[in-house]
């Protein structure tokens, strides 16, 4: 679509700015900084010459394509879809440039002062919906799951989360006993074990947590390796993913009890190659 204004789609140039200016703020939000978005937009009209509004429109686009790459987004510009090619491509350009914009838990400091974490109900499952070409291509460049599954800071701040929950839940049953005996498995034992914490239930039955984190939304895709699939189904009672979601922000869990496809969509996504 082209501006409303001038009747002129927007410049590589001006978008470049634009997106710069975002992830600005967006920086700001993650780190909890007072930032002004109006004085933004008024900063941006002296460079660029585009209307509040038109301005305003765009950084609904950008956050609809960040939503795409299930990344955070500025609250307040709730994503609007139908955006040009051209704002697809420009996000692409930034990322390029700046790859530690697709790391943004690491501008939240400090983890220890988050909210306490409350269990929450798990998404329905719902049909997967076409994406236009160059973003379905720019979601497999920037690929959220391949990205959170290789950034072990960020698996290792989620386990920890989880691993503390755990154990506060357990003194909070009046179960210090139990809270004692919480394990972060992979941390001791290194992975392989199909699950990172063990933990238990008030009556002290076993519960293996496989803990999957992300930056992104509540329906973020995750890898799950074939041992971590196999151990849900050889202990379908005690085993439960805990997916943390938006952990850059106010990080948010909900649990997966086997079977995991009731969930989520299972997809190979390679194979073993062996010489016959």
């Amino acid at each position: 679509m082209a501006d409303g204004e001038r009747n002129e789609d927007w410049t590589a140039e001006e978008l470049d700015l634009i997106i710069a200016d975002y992830f600005s703020m967006l920086g700001a939000e993650i780190r909890r900084a007072s930032y002004d978005k109006t004085q933004h937009r008024k900063a941006l009209m002296a460079q660029i010459d585009r209307s509040n509004g038109s301005i305003e429109f765009k950084h609904h686009n950008i956050s609809a394509v960040l939503q795409q790459l299930d990344l955070p987004w500025i609250n307040g510009y709730k994503p609007r879809a139908h955006f040009q090619k051209s704002i697809v491509n420009a996000v692409e350009r930034y990322l390029l440039k700046h790859p530690a914009a697709q790391h943004p838990e690491a501008l939240a400091q400090v983890f220890a002062e988050r909210p306490q974490l409350f269990v929450e109900p798990p998404p329905q499952i719902e049909p997967k919906k076409d994406r236009p070409e160059i973003v379905q291509r720019l979601v497999r460049k920037f690929n959220p799951a391949e990205r959170d599954f290789l950034n072990r800071q960020l698996g290792y701040k989620g386990e920890e989360m989880v691993f503390k929950f755990e154990q506060q839940r357990l003194n909070q049953m009046d179960r210090p006993d139990l809270a004692r005996k919480v394990r972060w498995t992979s941390q001791e034992d290194g992975d392989g074990a199909g699950y990172d914490i063990l933990s238990f239930d008030q009556k002290g039955s076993e519960r293996f947590l496989e803990v999957k984190t992300t930056v992104g939304s509540q329906t973020a895709p995750f890898y799950l390796t074939r041992n971590e699939l196999s151990f849900s189904k050889e202990r379908p009672r005690e085993f439960r993913i805990c997916r943390l979601y938006d952990f850059s922000k106010i990080p948010k869990m909900f649990e997966l009890a086997p079977p995991l496809d009731k969930f989520v969509h299972l997809e190979p996504l390679s194979f073993e190659a062996s010489f016959k």
